[in-house]
């Protein structure tokens, strides 16, 4: 393919792949989420792609069509490889797991000695859109950080990255998002 999937393209590759209605909805909500914020910051002069963040929204959780567990991002990059799609679509789909996962995390998971740490501007509105959905209802900041709080831990790195991550797209659209 070797190009950014349409949506339609991307809702045809989450069914042929094998995700269930419920992983399709969710990044259909997730999509939603990140073109809003991604518009706005659009607005605010902020250089996004809209064609990479709606087809990484859709095909974020493309992995999810071989398991549930925490190497679906990795698992994705990997089907997205088989099916040619661009490198900055892999990088999306490999890195919006929690808040990104560090090279030295990824070893203890059981995953590649990789940095899967969200980089790009569509990487993080991704990553960000995902943790602000829960199936496919949005859950305000807070109470996706009590969420992810109490799954890890209040301690664990991820929560300090998503906040982290909160507060860069927050200063970036000049108020929360």
């Amino acid at each position: 393919m070797n190009e950014v999937p349409t949506r339609d393209e991307a809702l045809r590759l989450l069914e042929r792949t094998g995700c269930s209605s419920s992983v399709i909805e969710h990044c259909k909500a997730v999509t939603s989420l990140a073109l809003q914020f991604a518009k706005r910051l659009i607005d605010r002069g902020v250089r996004v792609n809209i064609s990479l963040v709606e087809a990484g929204g859709l095909l974020h959780d493309i992995g999810r069509s071989e398991t549930h567990g925490v190497s679906h991002g990795y698992k994705g990059g990997q089907i997205a490889k088989a099916l040619k799609l661009p490198d900055e679509l892999v990088r999306i789909i490999e890195r919006h797991v929690g808040a990104g996962i560090p090279a030295a995390e990824a070893v203890e998971i059981g995953l590649p000695e990789v940095n899967y740490i969200p980089e790009t501007i569509e990487e993080k509105l991704i990553t960000y859109a995902d943790n602000l959905i829960d199936h496919n209802q949005r859950q305000s900041f807070e109470a996706s950080l009590a969420n992810l709080s109490q799954k890890l831990g209040q301690d664990h790195p991820a929560v300090g990255r998503f906040k982290k991550l909160h507060t860069e797209l927050s200063k970036l659209n000049g108020a929360g998002l």
